[in-house]
């Protein structure tokens, strides 16, 4: 997985996303680790807190295929 302090991480990682002001933010540590790095692409524009589970939930399946994961953008509907 891409992030933006740590270039390329892999290993046993941990997941951590927090939503605020219409935005989810994602970072990562190696498990057991105290550092954490944000991934590339964070933060996202997310309207809900619903909708950062559901964020949360594609970064970590993004991070199990591996292969340089950033944050994926999610849909939103036209108005």
């Amino acid at each position: 997985m891409l992030t933006v302090e740590g270039g390329i991480v892999t290993g046993d990682l941990t997941v951590h996303t927090t939503f605020a002001d219409g935005e989810a933010r994602v970072a990562v540590q190696y498990s057991g680790a105290s550092d954490w790095f944000t991934m590339s692409g964070s933060p996202v524009p997310c309207p809900s807190e619903e909708e950062s589970r559901e964020l949360h939930d594609a970064v970590v399946e993004a991070v199990r295929e591996g292969g340089g994961a950033t944050v994926p953008r999610l849909p939103h509907p036209t108005v």
